[in-house]
C-alpha cells in the first residue's frame, strides 16, 4: 500500500513507518502528512512534515510545562522523526537553508527527548582528526550503571544519528546492550553543516570511535559490536578489517563495492570495461550519456546528482565515479577476524553481493535472508524492521555468551 503519490515521496515518507514500534510517530500521523501533500512537490513535502514535527513538539512542550515528563519525551521524539523526515528530497549542494533549519530542528527536538529519560542520555562528542563526531550513548534499558556489551552503529549514504535511534539503537537497548550511535564523515551534521564528505578508510573513523568507547566506564571493552545498514553495511565490514578489537560484525547488507553498480551501467552503454578496469579510463561520450540519462530520471538524478555528488565531494560525473572506486574490500576483507552477520534481503539492490562477500570472509560468518513473503523483503528489511531486530540481536546475544564464556 502507497501513501505518497510520488515515487520519491514514498521512499522517504514511508521510512517513518519502521520506526512505529520504538516510538517513532504513528501510522496516522505519517499518514496525515502524506494526504497534506496529496499531488505537491519537494516543496510541500517538506512543509507537510515540517508542520507535523511543530505540532508534534508544540504538544511536547505543552506536556513539560504541565509536568508530563513522559508524554514530553515521546512528542519529542516524534518530532525529531516528523523533521528529519522532510528535509530528504532537498538534498544537494549549495545546501537549502531549509535543509539546515529542519536538520536543527531534528537534532533539537531529539536532544530535548532523550534529555527526559532517567537518567537523561545526553549528546557526546568523539575526537575525530582535529573535529569530533557527533554521538549519544544509549545505555542498556534498566542496566545503563552496568558493564555491558556495546553495539556500535553506522549510518551509509542518507540516514542521520537519528534515524540510527530508532531504526536500531532502541532494540539493542532493550535487549540488554549499551549503543554507540555517530555520525561520521559525510553523514548528518558533518555533512551538512560542516561540508566534511564521506571517505573509504572507515576503520580510521571507527578507530576513533572504539577508541572512546573503550573509555567508557560502563562498556566490556571485550565485547564490543560494529553493525552497519545500507551503505554502512560495506563501511562496517571495511572498519572490520583493521579494528581488531570487535568481537562482531553486522553487515545490513553486504556490500563488496560500491562501484560495481556504476560499471554494469557503463557497460549495459556499451564501454566494455572489465571487472578490473577503472571508471576513470570511460570514454567522455558514454560519461555523457550516463549523465543524461541520470539527469532524465529523476530517482537516478536524486541517488547521484543531488546526494552523491554532495556526499562524495564530487565536482561531476566523472569525478563521482573515480571516488567510489575507492569504497572497496578488495584486498582487504581476508583480515577481517571477528564473526560476521550479513543480512540479504529479496529485494535489496545493494545485497546483490552477499554471496561474494561471505565466500571471500575467512572467519566465523553466516548469511541470515529476509524475505518479501514475511515482509521484510526491502532495503534493510525497513517494512519490517522488528523482524530483521529480533533475528539479528539473537545471533548477536549467541556471539557475545560465547564470547563472555
Amino acid at each position: 500500500m502507497k501513501l505518497f503519490g510520488d515515487e520519491l515521496h514514498e521512499d522517504f515518507g514511508s521510512w517513518p513507518l519502521a520506526y512505529i514500534p520504538y516510538g517513532g510517530p504513528d501510522f496516522g500521523t505519517i499518514a496525515a502528512v502524506a494526504e497534506a501533500v496529496g499531488d505537491g512537490d519537494d516543496t510541500a513535502f517538506h512543509a507537510a512534515w515540517l508542520a507535523a514535527g511543530d505540532r508534534l513538539a508544540a504538544e511536547a512542550r505543552d506536556a513539560l510545562v504541565r509536568e508530563h515528563r513522559v508524554s514530553a519525551r515521546e512528542s519529542f521524539l516524534q518530532a525529531s522523526v516528523a523533521y528529519c523526515a522532510s528535509y530528504h528530497p532537498l538534498y544537494g549542494k549549495p545546501v537549502d537553508p531549509r535543509l539546515i533549519e529542519a536538520f536543527r530542528k531534528q537534532i533539537g527536538a531529539f536532544d530535548e527527548g532523550l534529555a527526559l529519560f532517567d537518567p537523561p542520555i545526553l549528546p557526546v562528542r568523539i575526537p575525530f582528526e582535529g573535529m569530533s563526531l557527533p554521538a549519544y550513548l544509549v545505555p542498556a534499558t534498566d542496566r545503563g550503571a552496568e558493564i555491558r556489551p556495546l553495539v556500535i552503529l553506522t549510518n551509509g549514504y542518507d540516514a542521520t544519528v537519528t534515524d540510527l535511534y530508532f531504526a536500531s539503537a532502541v532494540a539493542a537497548s532493550r535487549r540488554g546492550y549499551h549503543c554507540l550511535i555517530f555520525d561520521g564523515p559525510g553523514q548528518g551534521e558533518m555533512l551538512y553543516e560542516h561540508g566534511v564528505p564521506l571517505r573509504p578508510d572507515w576503520e580510521t573513523v571507527v578507530r576513533a570511535v572504539v577508541d572512546f568507547a573503550v573509555s567508557l566506564p560502563t562498556v566490556d571493552p571485550t565485547r564490543i559490536a560494529l553493525s552497519g545498514w545500507s551503505l554502512g553495511g560495506h563501511l562496517a565490514l571495511r572498519a572490520a578489517t583493521d579494528e581488531p578489537r570487535l568481537a562482531a560484525c553486522i553487515a545490513d547488507p553486504g556490500l563488496w563495492s560500491v562501484a560495481s553498480a556504476a560499471r554494469d551501467f557503463a557497460n549495459r552503454l556499451g564501454a566494455g570495461l572489465a571487472p578490473e578496469a577503472s571508471l576513470a579510463t570511460l570514454d567522455a561520450d558514454v560519461v555523457d550519456r550516463m549523465f543524461a540519462i541520470i539527469q532524465a530520471d529523476r530517482g537516478l538524478r536524486w541517488k547521484i546528482v543531488q546526494r552523491g555528488f554532495w556526499a562524495n565531494g564530487a565536482s561531476d560525473l566523472r569525478d563521482y565515479l573515480h571516488r567510489l572506486e575507492d569504497f572497496t574490500l578488495e584486498g582487504r576483507i581476508q583480515n577481517i577476524e571477528c564473526p560476521v552477520l550479513l543480512t540479504q534481503a529479496d529485494n535489496d539492490p545493494l545485497a546483490g553481493d552477499t554471496q561474494t562477500v561471505f565466500d571471500a570472509l575467512r572467519g566465523p560468518k553466516r548469511i541470515m535472508r529476509f524475505t518479501a513473503a514475511e515482509g521484510a523483503g526491502d532495503h534493510c528489511e525497513m517494512q519490517n524492521r522488528s523482524l530483521m531486530n529480533r533475528r539479528v540481536l539473537d545471533w548477536l546475544d549467541s556471539v557475545m555468551a560465547a564470547r563472555g564464556a
